[in-house]
C-alpha cells in the first residue's frame, strides 16, 4: 500500500510538472484601456467594467485605465452595445452578432498599432455576459494577463431563466453567516459564469439565525439592491405556512409580503410554493396569489407571480391546469416544477404555451430529495449526510439534460455553497446545451484558483464525484484523489484562505478517512464476531467483554488520526472564510442535516453502539440462551453455508439484487431506482445499519446454482407489509413481524427451486395514505437452507 502510494505521488508530480497544453500562442494584453460604447452608461453596462477591472486587479495587481475614447496604441478592450458608434474605431468579425436577448460577440484583431479585444452585446446584459466570458478565459499571471489568439466567439442564451435561491435564513449552512459584501461578490461570481436571476426568502418562519450580520429585512433589501446595480432580476420565495382559512393570520401574510414589495428596489418573479413547506388546497392557494397580485402590480408592475404544485395531488394538479386554461391570469408567469411535484413533462403539456414553466432543482441536498447521490455508499450517508461538499458536475448535467426539453429555465434549490459546482454547472448548461463539462470546470479553476494548474484542479473536482460511485472500500481511487489534492495544496500555498480550494481539500481528506475508517471498523466487527462465536468454550461474559474492547479500538486506536486533523483543520478554515458550519455545538449549524459534517467524524461505520446495546439485552438471558443470541449476531451476515445474505440498498452488501438502469440512462428516477437511508435520532441512531437502509421494493433478488433437492427460507427484516412472489408467485409467509428489526419468512415451496434458481420479486401496495415514514420497506433479505433456520 505504501508503495502504491508513493508512485500515486511520483506520478501526479511529474503530471504537474508538465507543460500545460495551452493555446499555440497567446496575446499579452500590455498598456490596457477599457473603452466604453456610451458616455451615459446603464447599471449593467456599469457592472460590466466595475468587474472586468476589479477582477483583474484582484488577479495580477494591474489597474486598467477606463475612457469614453480611443487610444491610438497599446490594447484596447471596447465594451459595446450593437447600436453603440464609437468614433476612431472599425470592427471586422467573423462571427454574426445573435440578434436575442443577452446575445453577445467576442472577437481580437489588430488595427495599427492597436490590439482590439470588442465585447459586444445585444444589449447591457449582453455586454456583462460578454465580459463574465473574458474573464474566464484570461490567463492570469502577478502583474500580467494573456489570452488566447484567435478567439471569435457569437454566443446568446439557450434559456432566459438562469438563476439561484440565496435565502438569508437560519436554515442554511452558510449564507446566513455572511455579510452584504460576501453577497454581493458571490452573487457577481454567479453573473460572470452566466446567472441572470437571484432569489431570496424574505418569509419564512423560523427563528433568526445567531450569524446573522444584519436583520433578514435589511439583507433582503440590499440583495434587490445588488441585482438592481448588476441587472439581474429579483426574484424572492414566499412560502404561506399558516391555515390560509385564518384571516387574520391571511391578512398579517398579506401585510408582509406589501412591506417587502415596498421595501425592494427591483422585483421580476415572485415564487409561491404550493407546499414544502405549507399544507393549503389549492381553492385556498389560487385567491391568496390573486390578492397578492394586485400588491405586487402596485410596486412592481412589470412582475409576475409563479406557483409550484409541490404536495398537491392529482385531482388538486387538475384543479390548477383547469383554473389556469379558463382564467388564462394576466398575472401568472408560469408554474415552477421540482421536488414533490408533478413531472415536468406532464406541467409543460397542461400548461398553455404562454406561460413558461421554471425547474426548482434541489442541487444542494445528497439524500432524502429529489435527486439523491446515486446508489451512494452507506458509509458517506452516515457521516457526510445530507448537506455535504458534493460537486457532482456529471450527474446533474444528466438531470438537465433529462429536463431540457421541457423548461424554460431555472432558479435553483440551495442551502449554502458546498452545491458550488452543480450551480456552475447547470447555468452552464443553461447557456450552451453542448457545453463540455471538462471545459466549463477549466474555466472555473482558472477564475477561481490559477491559470496554470487550471487542468489539474478541474480534475481534482471530477474526481471527487468519481469517489462517491460504487462501494466505498473498492473504489481506489479516492486515494488517488487524497494524494493529487494534497499534491496541489503544496504546491499552491497561496490559495490557503480561498474558501472553495478549502472545500475541495476538506472533502478529499474527509473522503479518504471515511474509506479508511470504514475498512478498519468492518474489520473490528469481523474479530468481535469471531470471538462472539466462542462464547460456548469461553463464557459469553468474557466473549462480549473481549468483544467490545476490540470494537472499541476505533476511538482508542485510531486509523489514520492525521487525516482526522485534517478535517477539523479545514473545518475551522471554512467557518472563519465563508461562515460554513459544519457542526452543531461548535459553529451553531441549525440542525445536524445541514452540513454537520464534523459531528460525524468520528460516528460508527460498524454495528458497534448496535452491539453495545443488545450486550446488555443479552445478558439478562439465562446461560443457553446467551451462547444461542451471540451466535445469531455474529453469524447476522454471514449465514451457514449454502445461504445468502444482502442489506438491500447498500451497494457493498448486495451481491444478488437486481439494480435499475444506471442514472446516466435514466437520471429522474434515481430516487425510486435506488436505496434510502432513514433519518432517526437526528442521525445519531444506535440501531443496526442495516435498518437504516431500505428500498421501498427492490427490482429483484437472484440466486442461481441453489441445491434443487434442499428446502430454503426467505427472511426479510423491513417495516410494514411485504409482498413477496418468488418466480413470479405469491408466496405465504409463516412469521410476520411488521416493526423495524422484525422478521418475516417465507418457506419456498419446492416446485419453485427445480432449477436450482429463484429470482424474488414485490407486489406494490397503494399507501399514498401514508406518510412516506409509514410506508412499507425493505431492509434485510436472507435466503436460507432448512438446516440453518434458527
Amino acid at each position: 500500500m505504501i508503495r502504491l502510494v508513493l508512485l500515486i505521488r511520483l506520478i501526479i508530480f511529474f503530471f504537474l510538472l508538465s507543460p500545460l497544453i495551452t493555446y499555440s500562442q497567446n496575446i499579452q494584453l500590455q498598456n490596457v484601456t477599457i473603452v466604453t460604447g456610451s458616455n451615459s452608461l446603464s447599471n449593467g453596462e456599469k457592472a460590466s467594467v466595475k468587474i472586468l477591472t476589479e477582477e483583474v486587479e484582484k488577479r495580477t495587481g494591474l489597474q486598467w485605465k477606463v475612457s469614453s475614447l480611443m487610444p491610438d496604441n497599446g490594447t484596447v478592450i471596447v465594451i459595446k452595445k450593437s447600436t453603440d458608434k464609437l468614433k476612431n474605431f472599425t470592427f471586422n468579425s467573423s462571427q454574426a452578432l445573435i440578434q436575442k436577448p443577452e446575445s453577445f460577440r467576442l472577437a481580437v484583431s489588430n488595427d495599427k498599432e492597436r490590439t482590439l479585444i470588442v465585447v459586444e452585446g445585444f444589449d447591457s446584459r449582453g455586454e456583462f455576459f460578454g465580459v463574465g466570458k473574458l474573464l474566464r478565459l484570461f490567463e492570469y499571471n502577478k502583474g500580467s494577463v494573456s489570452l488566447p489568439v484567435g478567439i471569435s466567439i457569437s454566443s446568446t442564451p439557450d434559456k432566459p431563466i438562469r438563476g439561484h435561491q440565496l435565502g438569508y435564513r437560519n436554515t442554511a449552512n452558510s449564507y446566513d453567516a455572511w455579510t452584504p459584501e460576501q453577497f454581493e461578490q458571490y452573487i457577481r461570481e454567479l453573473a460572470i459564469f452566466g446567472t441572470n436571476s437571484i432569489e431570496t426568502i424574505p418569509i419564512f418562519d423560523e427563528k433568526g439565525s445567531p450569524h446573522f450580520k444584519i436583520p433578514s429585512d435589511e439583507m433582503n433589501k440590499k440583495i434587490s439592491e445588488i441585482c438592481q446595480q448588476y441587472d439581474l432580476d429579483y426574484w424572492m420565495w414566499v412560502p404561506a405556512q399558516m391555515d390560509l382559512n385564518d384571516k387574520e393570520k391571511r391578512n398579517g401574510y398579506l401585510s408582509k409580503f406589501e412591506k417587502i414589495c415596498s421595501y425592494s428596489v427591483r422585483m421580476n418573479g415572485v415564487f409561491f410554493p404550493g407546499g414544502d413547506p405549507g399544507d393549503n388546497p389549492p381553492e385556498l392557494v389560487l385567491p391568496l396569489l390573486e390578492d397578492m397580485s394586485v400588491i405586487l402590480k402596485k410596486y412592481h408592475p412589470k412582475a409576475l407571480i409563479w406557483l409550484s404544485l409541490q404536495n398537491f395531488n392529482a385531482r388538486q394538479s387538475q384543479f390548477v391546469y383547469k383554473y389556469i386554461r379558463e382564467k388564462m391570469p394576466v398575472w401568472l408567469g408560469g408554474l415552477v416544477t421540482g421536488p414533490s411535484s408533478p413531472p415536468a413533462a406532464e406541467s409543460r403539456a397542461e400548461l398553455p404555451a404562454k406561460y413558461q414553466l421554471r425547474q426548482y432543482p434541489d442541487l444542494t441536498h445528497n439524500v432524502r430529495c429529489d435527486s439523491p447521490v446515486p446508489w451512494w455508499d452507506p458509509a458517506f450517508n452516515f457521516t457526510l449526510g445530507r448537506e455535504a461538499i458534493n460537486p457532482e458536475p456529471y450527474y446533474f448535467a444528466a438531470v438537465y439534460h433529462a429536463l431540457d426539453q421541457y423548461i424554460n429555465g431555472f432558479i435553483s434549490y440551495s442551502d449554502g455553497i458546498h452545491d458550488d459546482v452543480n450551480k456552475i454547472i447547470w447555468t452552464t448548461l443553461s447557456w450552451n446545451r453542448n457545453e463540455d463539462l471538462r471545459e466549463a470546470l477549466k474555466e472555473y479553476s482558472n477564475f477561481f484558483f490559477g491559470s496554470s494548474f487550471k487542468e489539474e484542479a478541474a480534475d481534482g473536482i471530477l474526481s471527487l464525484e468519481k469517489n462517491w460511485e460504487g462501494p466505498i472500500a473498492a473504489n481506489g481511487s479516492i486515494q488517488s484523489t487524497l494524494v493529487l489534492w494534497q499534491m496541489l495544496e503544496k504546491m499552491h500555498p497561496e490559495l490557503t484562505s480561498n474558501w472553495r480550494w478549502q472545500m475541495y481539500l476538506l472533502r478529499a481528506n474527509y473522503d479518504a478517512y471515511v474509506r479508511n475508517r470504514y475498512m478498519y471498523e468492518k474489520e473490528l466487527e469481523q474479530k468481535a464476531n469471531s470471538v462472539l462465536l466462542a462464547a460456548n468454550t469461553i463464557g459469553t461474559a468474557k466473549a462480549m467483554e473481549d468483544a467490545m474492547a476490540i470494537l472499541n479500538k476505533a476511538e482508542s486506536e485510531r486509523v489514520t488520526p492525521e487525516l482526522r486533523e485534517k478535517v477539523f483543520a479545514l473545518c475551522d478554515a471554512l467557518y472563519q472564510s465563508i461562515g460554513l458550519q459544519t457542526s452543531v455545538e461548535k459553529y451553531k449549524a441549525s440542525g445536524e442535516e445541514r452540513g454537520a459534517v464534523l459531528d460525524f467524524i468520528d460516528r460508527p461505520l460498524n454495528n458497534r453502539w448496535w452491539l453495545e446495546d443488545e450486550f446488555k439485552r443479552i445478558k439478562a438471558l439465562p446461560e443457553k440462551e446467551q451462547t444461542a443470541a451471540l451466535k445469531t449476531i455474529a453469524e447476522w451476515e454471514h449465514p451457514e453455508e449454502g445461504s445468502f445474505y444482502d442489506n438491500v440498498g447498500n451497494i457493498s452488501k448486495s451481491p444478488h439484487q437486481i439494480r435499475g438502469q444506471n442514472w446516466r440512462v435514466k437520471p429522474l428516477n434515481v430516487e425510486e431506482d435506488g436505496p434510502s437511508f432513514d433519518w432517526w435520532e437526528n442521525g445519531f441512531s444506535r440501531k443496526r445499519l442495516s435498518w437504516m437502509i431500505n428500498m421501498r421494493w427492490p427490482l429483484g433478488i437472484d440466486y442461481t446454482g441453489l441445491d434443487s433437492a434442499a428446502d430454503y427460507t426467505v427472511r426479510i427484516t423491513g417495516y410494514g407489509e411485504c409482498l413477496l412472489k418468488i418466480n413470479g408467485q405469491r408466496v405465504s409467509p409463516s412469521r410476520y413481524g411488521r416493526g423495524v428489526g422484525e422478521i418475516k419468512e417465507f418457506p419456498v415451496p419446492q416446485s419453485l427451486i427445480q432449477q436450482g434458481h429463484i429470482l424474488l420479486t414485490w407486489d406494490d401496495l397503494n399507501e399514498d395514505f401514508l406518510n412516506w415514514r409509514q410506508q412499507s420497506r425493505i431492509n434485510e433479505v436472507w435466503l436460507i437452507k432448512n438446516n440453518s433456520i434458527k
